[in-house]
């Protein structure tokens, strides 16, 4: 996968309104003012959040009478889950040393404690 596709599809990403219209569209495909409805934004501004996830390929538009419903795509969510999934082993390992860490603490503190208390 190319660098600037997984660069287009995190910047796409990084608006929290388009995560919201994505998480819509994980529901089925919806209309312009369908996406607009639970936000104080203008239709305009919903279009050009569209535009961007669209330009992403996050999402694809189709054709039906007037209405151009929005769908999801998931290749590029994909491909995210992908490269992050690289970084799995540091997390695990990260988590697994707060582990020993909370462990320690835990044993330390017990050993330390008065039985008489």
């Amino acid at each position: 996968m190319a660098t600037d596709q997984l660069s287009r599809t995190f910047a796409a990403l990084a608006d929290p309104t388009r995560r919201e219209i994505l998480q819509r569209l994980a529901g089925g495909e919806a209309t312009v003012n369908e996406l607009a409805e639970p936000f104080t934004v203008s239709l305009q501004a919903i279009s050009k959040h569209l535009k961007v996830l669209e330009a992403a390929g996050l999402i694809t538009r189709g054709r039906s009478a007037q209405q151009r419903p929005a769908m999801l795509r998931g290749r590029p969510l994909e491909d995210v889950a992908q490269w992050l999934e690289r970084y799995r082993e540091f997390w695990e390992g990260s988590f697994d040393g707060l582990d020993e860490h909370l462990r320690a603490i835990q044993q330390a503190g017990t050993e330390g404690a008065d039985p008489d208390a």
